[in-house]
Protein backbone atom coordinates (compact mmCIF):
# COMPACT_ATOMS: atom_id res chain seq x y z
CA UNK A 1 0.00 0.00 0.00
CA UNK A 2 1.33 3.30 -1.02
CA UNK A 3 -0.50 6.45 -0.93
CA UNK A 4 -0.11 10.53 -0.88
CA UNK A 5 -2.20 12.71 1.19
CA UNK A 6 -2.47 16.40 0.43
CA UNK A 7 -4.16 19.25 2.10
CA UNK A 8 -4.09 23.13 2.27
CA UNK A 9 -3.59 24.93 6.34
CA UNK A 10 -5.29 28.12 7.18
CA UNK A 11 -1.55 30.17 7.49
CA UNK A 12 -2.34 30.54 11.19
CA UNK A 13 -2.64 27.05 11.58
CA UNK A 14 0.83 25.63 10.24
CA UNK A 15 3.18 25.76 13.17
CA UNK A 16 0.39 23.65 15.40
CA UNK A 17 0.19 21.35 12.32
CA UNK A 18 4.20 20.86 12.36
CA UNK A 19 3.98 20.67 15.83
CA UNK A 20 1.50 17.79 15.79
CA UNK A 21 3.67 15.93 12.86
CA UNK A 22 7.40 16.55 14.59
CA UNK A 23 5.09 13.93 17.50
CA UNK A 24 4.29 12.08 15.13
CA UNK A 25 7.53 11.17 14.25
CA UNK A 26 9.01 11.40 17.54
CA UNK A 27 6.40 8.43 18.40
CA UNK A 28 7.84 6.32 15.24
CA UNK A 29 11.72 6.80 15.80
CA UNK A 30 10.51 5.40 19.72
CA UNK A 31 8.74 2.46 18.36
CA UNK A 32 10.31 1.86 15.00
CA UNK A 33 7.13 0.00 13.39
CA UNK A 34 8.61 -2.59 10.60
CA UNK A 35 7.38 -2.26 7.04
CA UNK A 36 6.15 1.37 7.61
CA UNK A 37 8.05 4.17 5.60
CA UNK A 38 6.20 7.80 5.82
CA UNK A 39 7.30 11.20 4.98
CA UNK A 40 5.92 14.80 5.79
CA UNK A 41 6.52 17.71 3.14
CA UNK A 42 5.58 21.23 3.23
CA UNK A 43 5.13 22.70 -0.08
CA UNK A 44 7.08 25.85 -1.08
CA UNK A 45 3.66 27.93 -0.66
CA UNK A 46 4.26 27.30 3.21
CA UNK A 47 0.53 25.86 3.99
CA UNK A 48 0.15 23.05 1.65
CA UNK A 49 1.74 19.37 3.14
CA UNK A 50 1.98 16.08 2.08
CA UNK A 51 2.61 12.84 3.47
CA UNK A 52 4.09 9.64 1.68
CA UNK A 53 2.82 6.38 3.46
CA UNK A 54 4.23 3.18 2.01
CA UNK A 55 3.01 0.02 4.24
CA UNK A 56 4.65 -3.35 3.25
CA UNK A 57 1.63 -5.13 5.02
CA UNK A 58 -2.11 -5.41 4.85
CA UNK A 59 -4.14 -1.87 5.10
CA UNK A 60 -5.78 -3.23 8.69
CA UNK A 61 -2.04 -3.72 10.05
CA UNK A 62 -0.52 -0.59 9.11
CA UNK A 63 0.44 0.97 12.68
CA UNK A 64 0.32 4.71 12.00
CA UNK A 65 -3.53 5.20 12.27
CA UNK A 66 -2.88 3.48 16.05
CA UNK A 67 -0.96 5.42 16.94
CA UNK A 68 -1.85 8.34 20.19
CA UNK A 69 0.19 10.60 18.19
CA UNK A 70 -0.99 10.06 14.81
CA UNK A 71 -5.01 9.93 15.87
CA UNK A 72 -4.44 14.17 17.98
CA UNK A 73 -2.66 14.79 14.82
CA UNK A 74 -5.74 13.52 12.62
CA UNK A 75 -8.48 14.51 15.15
CA UNK A 76 -8.48 18.26 14.17
CA UNK A 77 -6.84 18.44 10.92
CA UNK A 78 -10.27 19.44 9.15
CA UNK A 79 -10.55 22.32 11.27
CA UNK A 80 -7.28 23.53 10.72
CA UNK A 81 -7.25 23.39 6.97
CA UNK A 82 -8.68 25.64 3.81
CA UNK A 83 -8.23 22.25 1.74
CA UNK A 84 -9.64 19.24 3.23
CA UNK A 85 -7.20 16.07 2.77
CA UNK A 86 -7.30 13.93 -0.44
CA UNK A 87 -6.07 10.68 -0.16
CA UNK A 88 -4.43 8.89 -3.24
CA UNK A 89 -3.39 5.16 -4.10
CA UNK A 90 -0.41 5.15 -5.79
CA UNK A 91 1.44 2.50 -7.66
CA UNK A 92 5.43 2.59 -7.82
CA UNK A 93 6.81 1.91 -11.38
CA UNK A 94 10.46 3.41 -9.96
CA UNK A 95 12.16 4.30 -6.99
CA UNK A 96 15.75 5.14 -6.19
CA UNK A 97 16.17 4.77 -2.14
CA UNK A 98 12.58 7.33 -1.38
CA UNK A 99 12.08 5.27 1.45
CA UNK A 100 15.28 3.20 1.94
CA UNK A 101 16.84 6.17 4.26
CA UNK A 102 17.30 5.25 8.17
CA UNK A 103 14.78 6.42 10.55
CA UNK A 104 16.02 10.04 11.09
Amino acid sequence: MKRMIQYTLKADRVAENERYVEQVFDELRRLQPPGLHYASLRLADGVSFMHLVSFDGADGDNPLPQLASFKAFVAGIRERCVVAPVTTELREIGNYRLFDEAAR
